[in-house]
């Protein structure tokens, strides 16, 4: 289980001149600061699966930067199973598989090679690695470019390689921001597969994602952020109900 209590992140604006007018009028610009996340709380449970909901811009990225030790929060708590990974940043590295916005993949390796450079970093040995790699490589279709330059990859291959090398080291907790933006209708259902695998094997997977077919298809509960702050936090069917069924018109109520 992962609990966020009161995270809150402001970043210094170094010249308030060159911001655009929408970032200008922004209620979270405050003199030289600019408070990205004020207030955010959620808990997700072991076996369950978080949509994490908001507008471009609410700060959605920013809290699972913080998730991921990343970003170090201003104020607040992160706890894995009731411990503070926020006094020791190594256990959310080792506890918290984390997939970016952007894949960051090494382009001269070849999937396999990308894969086994981050499992070595989390201190697994070549054997283990191995078979952890033939069992991404089933559940989420690596197979057929595994062994080629990932600078060669599709936008849906450098993905699915992407989480492979995220969940290498088998985490307590999967992060995903965004992880099926781009992709096409098969890379998107390998990725929706696998979310649903992890939640079978009892992993609490916390996603961001602007797909309300996703949320309808995958979460049991859903936390809404705008302007930095919890909106609506709670299970999909109550959150479903805000607007008779509606998942849509229950995201614009909740932000109202």
């Amino acid at each position: 289980m992962i609990e966020i209590k009161q995270l809150a992140k402001k970043f210094k604006v170094d010249n308030p001149k060159k911001l655009s007018e929408q970032e200008k009028k922004d209620p979270r610009l405050k003199g030289r600061f600019f408070h990205s996340v004020q207030n955010v709380n959620f808990v997700c449970d072991t076996g369950q699966v978080l949509g994490l909901l908001g507008p471009n811009g609410a700060g959605k990225t920013t809290v699972l930067r913080m998730l991921s030790s990343a970003l170090k929060p201003d104020t607040g708590a992160i706890l894995i199973d009731g411990e503070d990974v926020l006094s020791n940043p190594l256990i959310a590295r080792q506890k918290i598989g984390f997939l970016s916005g952007s894949t960051g993949l090494y382009g001269r390796l070849s999937g396999r090679e990308n894969i086994e450079y981050f499992g070595r970093l989390h201190g697994m040995n070549k054997r283990t690695i191995a078979d952890k790699i033939e069992e991404l490589a089933e559940v989420l279709d690596l197979s057929s470019f595994l062994d080629r330059r990932c600078e060669n990859y599709s936008t849906g291959m450098k993905q699915r390689v992407s989480i492979a090398r995220a969940v290498v080291h088998t985490p307590k907790v999967v992060v995903l921001d965004e992880p099926t933006t781009g992709l096409d209708i098969m890379a998107t259902q390998t990725v929706i597969e696998f979310i649903r695998t992890l939640k079978q094997q009892q992993v609490p997977v916390i996603f961001s994602t602007h797909h309300l077919d996703e949320v309808s298809e995958l979460c049991d509960t859903v936390s809404v952020i705008d302007e930095g702050k919890t909106k609506y936090n709670g299970d999909l069917h109550s959150f479903a109900a805000l607007a008779d069924g509606s998942l849509h018109q229950s995201f614009l109520t909740s932000i109202e």
